[in-house]
């Protein structure tokens, strides 16, 4: 027997479902409720609503768990692969070996862009934004592959999904070289995902190009962890974009456009940002003492989460790669050196404690990119990169599930009543 919750509004009760999911908050099914009373409820940035039904991602923020199809975040990224990791999240299962096999090869001949691609970068600026130079060329797609837009045909479907993970870090390559001035450097199928995308961003035509394994590694396991992040704002946006049967192609292109906003996607720049503003070392007193201040502007940038009222789980993963990445490569930057001792810092002392302001994905994925050598208006687009199979499984979640309608959220109008028109002489 469904549970029903009893909702009373001046002489009439309503009552709606409550709807139990495997795991999580129960939701009340207030579909119904308008039909029933003639109001609307009243949900500002949808915090408390339920806008879909989904089997991909689960977010428990208060114990600070992230599952993808029921495994955790942090098994996923100290074992699996990028590739292992998208095709989980577009089949529902991990693949065997020769399943991996056939997912990866499928990737890989999709890398390359359409030649014409080419000039449609030269019509940008040549300091243009890398979202801005993804945002057009991600929406122009379906003028180049139009023979995968037909979104009721699961194949379609499907050959649209591998061609955007495939071709995304090629786009996202193509749009760091044309903002350095440098030739693009095309796909190579030999080398992993991750692997061939830090060559075609790094590597030059008249020199070879080494991969560096822990750079590749620490990489892979930072699209890991942005893969997919349940219903924030840029995976609504491909969904709302989506349940009007708009195109895959302009449905990420706007869940691009959504990522780039600095409250979304931006915040690891904001995160490095300030580790540069503090500088050295020795000056994380003060900054720490400016951030317990209430009537002091500063935010330590990178601790706590809108979501995660714990530990954020990916960040476990980043603390341990910061390091391997730092080795590696024999940082030697006081920034990093602030980065390391803010985190030791923050983490022992009782105001972040209680406050639980730990450090999140963000604190540290800024500064693995930059020690990578990624500049900072690369990281949004990375972020892109990585979010690319998160947006194209829920995309097609919602396509395939029946009980989706057009998102046509309500308001609570307050302008002014009817008013009579008043012609342009006489006022």
């Amino acid at each position: 027997m469904t549970d029903t919750a009893k909702i009373t509004l001046g002489d009439k009760t309503v009552d709606s479902p409550v709807l139990s999911g495997t795991v999580g908050p129960d939701v009340v099914d207030i579909r119904k409720f308008y039909a029933q009373t003639g109001a609307f409820t009243y949900d500002p940035g949808f915090t408390s609503t339920a806008s879909c039904e989904s089997q991909l991602t689960y977010i428990d923020g208060d114990e600070g768990v992230l599952l993808h199809r029921g495994y955790a975040i942090g098994d996923l990224a100290e074992q699996s692969s990028f590739m292992e990791t998208c095709y989980l999240l577009l089949n529902g299962e991990l693949p065997n070996g020769e399943e991996l096999q056939t997912f990866e090869n499928t990737i890989t001949r999709h890398t390359m862009l359409h030649e014409q691609l080419a000039t449609f970068y030269r019509g940008f600026r040549r300091d243009a934004h890398p979202m801005a130079v993804m945002c057009g060329v991600v929406g122009a797609l379906s003028a180049f592959y139009p023979d995968s837009t037909e979104i009721h045909d699961p194949h379609q479907r499907m050959i649209a999904s591998h061609r955007l993970i495939a071709k995304m870090p090629t786009i996202a390559a193509m749009a760091y070289k044309y903002s350095v001035g440098q030739p693009f450097v095309y796909p190579d199928n030999s080398l992993s995902y991750t692997g061939n995308f830090l060559r075609m961003t790094f590597g030059v035509p008249a020199e070879p190009y080494e991969v560096n394994p822990v750079v590749e590694r620490a990489l892979d396991r930072i699209f890991i962890l942005h893969a997919d992040h349940e219903q924030n704002a840029s995976t609504s946006t491909v969904r709302l974009a989506g349940s009007s049967g708009a195109n895959p192609f302009a449905c990420i292109a706007a869940g691009i456009a959504c990522l780039w906003g600095p409250a979304h996607g931006g915040a690891n720049e904001a995160a490095l940002n300030m580790l540069r503003e503090i500088g050295r070392p020795e000056r994380i007193p003060e900054y720490i003492a400016r951030a317990k201040d209430k009537d002091d502007p500063f935010r330590l940038m990178g601790f706590g989460h809108r979501v995660y009222k714990n530990y954020d789980p990916r960040a476990t993963v980043m603390q341990k790669t910061v390091r391997e990445v730092f080795e590696a490569l024999k940082v030697n930057d006081p920034v990093f050196e602030v980065a390391l001792q803010l985190e030791e810092m923050a983490l022992s002392d009782p105001y972040f404690v209680e406050k639980k302001l730990f450090p999140n994905v963000d604190f540290y994925s800024g500064v693995i990119l930059s020690a990578i050598g990624f500049p900072t208006t690369m990281f949004t687009a990375l972020f892109a990169l990585a979010r690319t199979v998160g947006w194209v499984a829920q995309w097609n979640e919602m396509i395939s599930d029946p009980a989706q309608k057009i998102g046509r959220p309500r308001q609570l109008y307050t302008g002014p009543t009817h008013r009579p028109y008043v012609a342009v002489d006489k006022r």
